[in-house]
């Protein structure tokens, strides 16, 4: 017997199967993990086919060393789902294959602990036991009294009350057996009663309408608060009563304790968390409780999607519009193609929900492709929190030259006062942007990448929140001398340090990626947010979606213009999105909710529809943009991405690309509206140049040239530079 591996080494040149001979009497299938020997080294791989015959001559194959693991490591599955992707994304075999298993797996990094325990073997007289036992054994008496009152204890602590030999003589004897169990390194969340809850007539019909059993894929557009949560939860419910799994996504890892305490409370032990905010050890035994079937519902960010739950029953994705499902470091994918994969694959429902769908995502139900399930309407029937606009330009003309507005800093000291909570959002983090020379016009940046420096105020730090590089903050500018410095727009640092000022007596948390960069910090925030009255939060994107405190009755979107103007299509949807969101939180349960939003641009028509939460009236107005000016739904953008630590060679590489793409322009010419090649908008990473080929065609032609994109750049690659191709990428700097 042969099998078709997939060594696991990220080298193009190696990026194929190779075909090993099975050892007599070693039991593999598709999907096992072994050792094997390439070259003078020995290497993991993964077994993709097995078969009883080879092409190649038997005197070249080696045998398969050994099998690491005692389960089939990767599902048939995801076997196909690799085929599917290497395909779509054209990605390496290895680089897909990782995603199926945890990286703690590789090379044995982590794995199980097992535990001995000892307990009184039932087979035994006690009293014979104990009258066997000599007058003066003292402890070996307290040792099987300990044993028959305790029952079954882990051996290293009867080894230290006890003494290890007499713990291994009355093993010997037979008095005391051995088993060995797997310890489970769980996640811990804090206890969490959830009430019951009545459906309301909306979700009763959005449930009722999905069909179980069948590939379908749905819409559930829900205004914030409208219990998009229960209508998934009671699915997962009927999901498995019927005896399937469930894979349940969230955009951001801070939503996951949140949502792990409600679906702890309705699903106990059956829920396994994905993320990587996990330990080692905790990825690895989720992991592992999700491949034995112990666990039937998979809660988790983007990762999960490659869970290795077998007989899937519904796939959610919460919060489908954020751009977060979208992988922008290798390897590259999308999590709703991946998803709509694995759907198909399992004949179940596939369910995107938001109260801000994406634009493609509404243009989908509108023409049939998605099936629209709406929640118009908050669950507890309470109003949405009425949104107020303050020109900021204004604040300014009257005198007001500090980050916060008067009706904000009003509407705080209330909140305060009546001991309720605020939020506060800002798409931000660190204390500045920038920080710029008033005289010369100098601004701090990068010497790996071309990208200004970030100045965190607590630590006195200017970082490069691209490579992660620090530098002391400037008194000075090194250009000109002078000690004229500004601070360029408002940070989250910032916003605290004001409002502690304001309010010293108030506790002021603050959420952001530098301050939940440890274990469980996400947690620990919200949970002391949670319980502290009155309080106000500071946060980024990760505040603005998903969680749920019922004394939040203000919100303050300190400077909304920083989502809209960005170089990028998708600017006001985005926008839009966050708007809805964060204003979102205010007011949930009985309390009214209000929120001030902070712009210097209030006539924008985004501001307009989102202070009104009219989606489908800014829907329109940006399908009809994106129809006239021929982008997105209605095209497919490509970005080519070069880098190399050299200019020259990257230059030359894009060079070549570029000319040959030039002739599938040219056969294709009446379906492209756009082709280009240039320097991208951040010039330099991690001291890489970076340069880019841009181009946009209808969406009919998309599978013809994107076949013919993957040759021409897979005839490039090589050592020195890094090429990677885009489908509608998310970020395009």
């Amino acid at each position: 017997m042969y099998a078709e591996i997939i060594v696991d080494l990220l080298n193009s040149e190696t990026d194929k199967v190779f075909d090993y001979i099975i050892p007599e009497n070693t039991n593999i299938k598709e999907g096992t993990r072994v050792l094997v020997p390439f070259g003078n080294r020995k290497l993991e791989g993964y077994v993709i086919k097995v078969k009883n015959h080879t092409e190649l001559s038997i005197d070249k194959l080696k045998p398969i060393i050994s099998v690491l693991d005692d389960f089939v490591a990767i599902i048939p599955e995801m076997l196909s789902l690799k085929d599917y992707m290497v395909k779509r994304y054209n990605l390496r075999l290895a680089d897909t294959l990782r995603l199926f298993i945890p990286s703690e797996m590789r090379g044995s990094k982590v794995k199980p602990i097992i535990k001995t325990y000892c307990e009184i073997n039932k087979n035994i007289d006690l009293d014979d036991v104990i009258n066997s036992i000599p007058k003066n054994a003292k402890r070996q008496k307290d040792l099987i009294s300990f044993l028959s009152n305790f029952g079954k204890i882990e051996i290293s602590v009867i080894n230290s009350k006890f003494g290890s030999e007499n713990v291994k003589k009355f093993i010997s004897l037979n008095y005391i057996v051995q088993t060995k169990e797997e310890f489970e390194r769980t996640p811990s969340f804090s206890e969490y009663k959830q009430a019951v809850l009545q459906h309301t007539k909306e979700q009763k019909r959005a449930i009722e309408s999905i069909i179980l059993n069948k590939y379908e894929k749905y819409l559930l557009h829900g205004v914030t608060g409208s219990g998009k949560t229960e209508v998934y939860m009671t699915i997962i419910e009927n999901v498995l009563k019927a005896k399937k799994t469930a894979i349940m996504l969230v955009p951001e890892i801070s939503l996951t304790p949140q949502i792990m305490h409600n679906f702890k409370s309705r699903f106990g032990q059956n829920v396994a968390l994905l993320h990587s905010g996990l330990s080692a050890g905790e990825k690895y035994d989720e992991w592992r409780r999700v491949r034995s079937g112990k666990a039937r519902v998979v809660v988790g960010a983007r990762s999960a999607i490659f869970a290795p739950i077998e007989n899937v029953g519904v796939i959610i994705i919460d919060e489908e519009h954020d751009s977060s499902y979208s992988s922008e470091s290798n390897p590259r994918y999308k999590t709703q193609e991946v998803a709509d994969f694995r759907a198909k694959y399992n004949m179940c429902p596939l369910i995107l929900g938001s109260a801000t769908p994406s634009i493609n995502s509404y243009y989908q139900a509108e023409i049939g492709e998605y099936k629209l399930l709406e929640l118009p309407t908050r669950a507890n029937g309470k109003e949405m929190p009425k949104i107020q606009i303050v020109d900021m330009l204004s604040e300014i003309r009257n005198g007001n030259m500090g980050i916060f507005s008067n009706a904000l800093k009003s509407d705080l000291f209330d909140c305060i006062n009546e001991k309720k909570q605020a939020m506060l959002f800002l798409n931000r983090r660190g204390y500045t942007s920038f920080m710029m020379c008033r005289n010369c016009g100098y601004v701090a940046k990068c010497s790996d990448c071309d990208v200004s420096l970030v100045h965190h105020k607590y630590e006195e730090r200017l970082k490069c929140h691209y490579c992660g590089k620090r530098y002391k903050a400037l008194t000075k500018c090194p250009e000109c001398g002078s000690s004229e410095l500004k601070q360029g727009a408002i940070g989250t640092e910032r916003v605290v340090a004001e409002l502690k000022s304001m309010f010293p007596n108030v506790k002021i948390l603050r959420m952001d990626n530098d301050t939940t960069k440890n274990k469980n910090a996400h947690q620990r925030i919200l949970e002391e947010f949670s319980s502290t009255h009155p309080a106000i939060l500071v946060g980024t994107q990760m505040i603005a979606k998903g969680h749920d405190f019922p004394d939040v009755t203000l919100v303050g979107i300190i400077d909304a213009d920083q989502s809209l103007y960005q170089s990028d299509y998708r600017s006001p949807e985005r926008a839009f999105a966050l708007i809805t969101q964060v204003s979102g939180r205010a007011g949930r349960k009985d309390l009214e909710g209000k929120v001030i939003l902070q712009t210097y641009n209030p006539k924008h028509y985004v501001y307009k529809f989102a202070s009104n939460y009219n989606y489908k009236a800014f829907y329109e107005k940006e399908i009809n943009l994106r129809e006239t000016t021929k982008f997105p739904p209605f095209t497919t953008i490509v970005r080519i991405l070069v880098s190399s630590e050299n200019e020259d060679v990257t230059k030359n590489s894009i060079r070549k690309i570029y000319n040959q793409l030039a002739d599938v322009y040219n056969d294709y010419k009446e379906d492209f509206y756009y082709f280009n090649a240039m320097k991208s908008p951040v010039g330099r990473i991690k001291n890489k140049v970076r340069y880019q080929i841009l181009m946009r065609f209808t969406k009919n032609v998309e599978s013809d040239i994107m076949s013919k994109i993957y040759a021409i750049t897979d005839s490039e690659k090589c050592a020195k530079v890094s090429i990677f191709v885009e489908i509608d990428p998310q970020n395009l700097s």
